[in-house]
């Protein structure tokens, strides 16, 4: 069990503004956030140059967060500089 979650997030290069509750590494690549399975399969398959996914927040309708007025949301490919851009659209 962890309990400083910002010292993870920093070192596994997740940028600040795209911090959420959940950090994993998969394969080299960091997956933050409620990112569905699909996105990570795709990201595995693909292999681009990247640092890893993120879902920043808790959207309604992500994996995880289901409820009966679900939020459109981005999942976001980020690299090790910060930058992001949209990977997928749910």
């Amino acid at each position: 069990e962890m309990e400083d979650l910002t010292a993870i997030k920093k070192m596994t290069g997740v940028p600040e503004p795209l911090q959420s509750c959940h950090t994993a590494v998969i394969d080299g690549y960091v997956i933050e956030g409620h990112v569905p399975a699909s996105d990570v399969a795709r990201l595995l398959q693909e292999k681009p140059k990247a640092r890893g996914l993120a879902v920043p927040g808790m959207p309604v309708g992500s994996p995880g967060m289901e409820g009966p007025n679900p939020q459109p949301y981005e999942v976001l490919l980020f690299q090790a500089d910060g930058s992001a851009a949209v990977y997928s659209r749910r």
